[in-house]
């Protein structure tokens, strides 16, 4: 369960709990083994199976019918990446059903699937045009696809993923020197920026140590790289189960600042996690983290820095961090929340709808 799994499992349950939408998610189901129609939290879940298995731009003809056919007033697509989006896109038209799109773009690790993506987003364009209503998850995303698309950016909404985590427990103790980094086990996500650094901060911070959380392919590189830096011993990396939402409270209530290092994040739902917890947060000012940076909510790093100058950054926040070791307590900012998010996706249904003449 990534980004968008939980923007979706959030947003949806929301929705239908307030009563004024009657809410139908169809999923992709690239195992074949989950149920093809059940109710969780109240949500009805259409799941129709996609190939290939262990692909990231694998297809769904089943989405297609299923959105062509069925009885819906709107159609939301969600996010941009797969072959997916364009098959509901293109069956809503076809359909002559209402739809919006929230982009949820990411980065990539290939640099050969970074070179393309403008030309993706060309092709898509078209479609993106067409839609009733597009929404970005960040500042940067709108003014990113507006520019890529040639859309003008009145066509699109900006609505922020929210935030939100069980409280720390209270028998939970913060450890001094312990930086974090979450996210799925890929390259481009910068894990292996934060080891590079450790290095220069235990000069710094003696016995600072790394915990990264997260599963994938790219684990025996990190582990390698972070023995022959010499601190195999001070980095752990394991993986929680995704929907265990007081274990990432946990962990995160262990540390004392988030490393959040990835070159692309539309609107990081970690980053946005570990600040309702009152966690400080370093990362790159880039993409969506950028905006975070411009908020006055995360230090933030040139995405080219050296580690020297990483390290320093990295080094200075655990100091300040652990200079007192009261328990935390969730910072006090407008930070957006899955009911803001809500809010938001519900205003954009509720103005689609008028404008089609539909109840």
């Amino acid at each position: 369960m990534g980004g968008i799994e939980t923007h979706v499992a959030e947003v949806a349950r929301r929705l239908v709990e307030r009563g004024e939408f009657d809410v139908t998610v169809l999923a992709t189901d690239r195992s074949g083994r989950l149920p093809r129609d059940e109710v969780r939290d109240g949500v009805r879940v259409l799941r129709r199976r996609s190939w290939p298995a262990e692909k990231d731009f694998y297809f769904a003809p089943g989405v297609g019918r299923v959105v062509a056919r069925g009885p819906w007033d709107l159609v939301h697509v969600q996010g941009v990446h797969t072959l997916v989006p364009p098959l509901a896109m293109a069956a809503a038209r076809a359909a002559r059903t209402p739809y919006v799109l929230t982009f949820h773009s990411g980065g990539h690790s290939s640099e050969a699937r970074r070179n393309v993506r403008s030309t993706q987003w060309r092709v898509l364009a078209p479609l993106l045009r067409r839609a009733d209503h597009l929404i970005a998850v960040s500042r940067f995303e709108r003014a990113h696809f507006s520019a890529a698309t040639g859309i003008d950016q009145s066509h699109f909404t900006v609505v922020p993923n929210g935030g939100a985590l069980p409280p720390v427990p209270q028998d939970v103790v913060r450890r001094p020197g312990r930086l974090v980094s979450s996210g799925r086990l890929e390259r481009y996500k910068g894990h292996h920026r934060a080891i590079e650094a450790l290095p220069l901060i235990r000069q710094r911070v003696p016995g600072a140590d790394l915990v990264i959380l997260g599963s994938g392919g790219y684990e025996e590189q990190l582990r390698s790289l972070a023995d022959r830096m010499g601190v195999g011993h001070a980095v752990e990396i394991r993986s929680l189960p995704p929907t265990d939402r007081s274990a990432m409270a946990r962990e995160l209530g262990r540390a004392s600042v988030m490393a959040a290092l990835s070159t692309y994040e539309a609107h990081p739902v970690g980053i946005m996690e570990a600040l309702t917890l009152g966690l400080p947060v370093v990362g790159f000012d880039v993409a969506g983290t950028g905006d975070l940076v411009a908020d006055g909510l995360v230090t933030g790093i040139p995405e080219d820095a050296p580690n020297v100058v990483v390290a320093d950054v990295l080094s200075a926040a655990l100091e300040d961090a652990d200079r007192g070791l009261e328990p935390r307590q969730p910072q006090a900012l407008e930070l957006p929340t899955w009911e803001t998010t809500t809010d938001g996706v519900a205003e954009v249904y509720r103005r689609v709808l008028a404008q089609r003449g539909r109840p």
